[in-house]
């Protein structure tokens, strides 16, 4: 069983995402471990740091930022980011009272300034 750093997925956040990210493909190349890059992902991310400073227990920078932008084209962060707000919300640990969803638009202007 593999235990998390805080700042790593723990095992119960491990067991939520595992099913929601794409199967691996049965020939060519084995994919890099899912746990391990998706935590490199989010040292880069949390840290700020460049890819290349990520540590290498993570695995290969190249990697993790490849995986990173496949799978937000293919919409699988977004999949994981709500599953983990439904179960926190099903454990009671969201306080939706404080939540806030911004719907301003402003529209661009074309060509030169049109105030007036």
């Amino acid at each position: 069983m593999a235990t998390a750093t805080p700042t790593e997925l723990t095992d119960e956040q491990w067991e939520l995402i595992e099913p929601l990210l794409p199967k691996r493909a049965r020939t060519g190349r084995p994919r890099a471990e899912d746990r391990k890059t998706i935590n490199g992902i989010l040292w880069v991310l949390r840290t700020g740091a460049r890819w290349a400073d990520m540590p290498r227990k993570y695995g290969a920078p190249s990697t993790a930022h490849v995986r990173l932008q496949t799978w937000q084209a293919q919409g699988v962060w977004e999949n994981i980011w709500r599953t983990l707000l439904a179960s926190l919300d099903e454990k009671g640990k969201l306080d939706w009272s404080k939540a806030h969803l911004d719907g301003t638009f402003i529209a661009a202007k074309k060509g030169e300034n049109q105030s007036g």
